[in-house]
This record gives C-alpha cells, structure tokens and sequence, in this order.
C-alpha cells in the first residue's frame, strides 16, 4: 500500500471518529436536557442509545473505532427533534424514528464489529423485530415509572385501560413501519452503499 493510500485511510477513520464523537456529545447534552426538564423516560432511552454507540470503542479500546457517523445521525436527529418538537404527533414521531434507529445501530455493529454476517432478508427482518422489541422495553419502562415514581406516562387519570392498549397497539403499528424502513437502509446504504474500509481500523474490518 503506498503511502498516499495509507494517509487517506488513516484520515477516513479519523474523521469518522470525529464526527461521531461529535453526535455522542450531543446526545449526552440531550440526556443532561432529559433529567434537568423531568423527561425520565426520554432520559434513559437516550442513554441507551448512547450505550449502544460507545460500545466499540471501549470493547476495541480504540476511540478511532467507531460506527459510521451517519448510523449515529440518524439516532440523534430523531432526538434534536424530539427537543424542538411543538406537537405531540412530531414528538411521537421522533420517539418511532429513535426506536428503530437502536434497532440499526445493534444490525450495524453486528456487521462491521463481529463474525455475524446477515442474510437480505433475515437482516430487515432482524432491525424490523428488533424495533418491535425497543418498542415493548420502552412501554415496559414508562408503565414501570408511572407505578413506582407516579408519573404519567401511560397511565393517565380519565383514560381507561381499553384507550392505553389501544394507543400502544398504534406505536406497535407505526414503530414496525419505522423499523421496516430502517431495515431496508441497512441493506441498501450501509451494506451496499457506505465502504467500510478506511473508516473503521482494518483487523476489524476483516471480520
């Protein structure tokens, strides 16, 4: 490898460890945002995401290891929306989106970062299921701290338990959705479309 090649390389990767530290640092000021204005739920589900990104570079202990910059993108845009958001429906909308950008991020790091290899089909199926099953911890988490710390999350005075279960029918539905298109923008960008090499160090590139 000549020199000049082995320069861009290094600068691919480095710019890609950047920019995605750079959306990591937003999405811990989005958690600190979360706990000063209350939003508990929206707090962990934020830092689980976070998890979620910094998990190569400390099982690598290599800060240039990184996901894409774009996958972490697509998880924190859903947040900045979140946190300017004026109607409950572009809320719940940014929520859909964060859901199956999880759901993308474990599919990704599955691919670059260890031996699995998915199959086209079974890959958008897996982010599809994946979200679904964010969807049910998510629900879980909320009905948890509306029974333990009284918020109201879910359980709402005036609302019976037919419109909470009807209303989390409808995430399922729209959250599915959300994880169909995720799916299908990890098998046609990020295994298709986005070159690996040079953004992430060569032995695990490998894999």
């Amino acid at each position: 490898m000549s020199q000049s090649v082995a320069d861009n390389l290094l600068r691919n990767r480095r710019t890609n460890a950047v920019i995605g530290w750079v959306l990591l640092v937003f999405l811990i000021i989005v958690v600190g945002e979360s706990a000063i204005s209350g939003d508990l739920a929206w707090g962990l589900f934020v830092s689980g995401i976070l998890a979620l990104c910094v998990l190569p570079p400390l099982a690598f202990r290599n800060p240039e290891t990184m996901l894409p910059w774009e996958v972490i993108a697509i998880a924190a845009l859903p947040a900045l929306g979140r946190a300017i958001a004026v109607f409950d429906i572009t809320r719940s909308l940014n929520l859909y989106l964060s859901i199956a950008a999880l759901a993308l991020i474990v599919a990704v790091e599955l691919e670059l970062f260890t031996t699995v290899k998915l199959t086209v089909g079974f890959a958008i199926m897996f982010v599809v299921a994946s979200t679904l099953a964010a969807t049910a911890v998510w629900a879980v988490l909320q009905w948890s701290l509306d029974l333990l710390i009284g918020t109201e999350f879910l359980i709402e005075p005036g609302r019976s338990d037919r419109e909470i279960h009807d209303e989390l029918m409808i995430e399922f539905i729209y959250t599915a959705v959300s994880g169909l298109l995720a799916g299908l923008i990890f098998e046609f960008y990020f295994r298709r479309g986005v070159p690996t090499r040079g953004r992430i160090e060569e032995e695990v590139a490998e894999r």
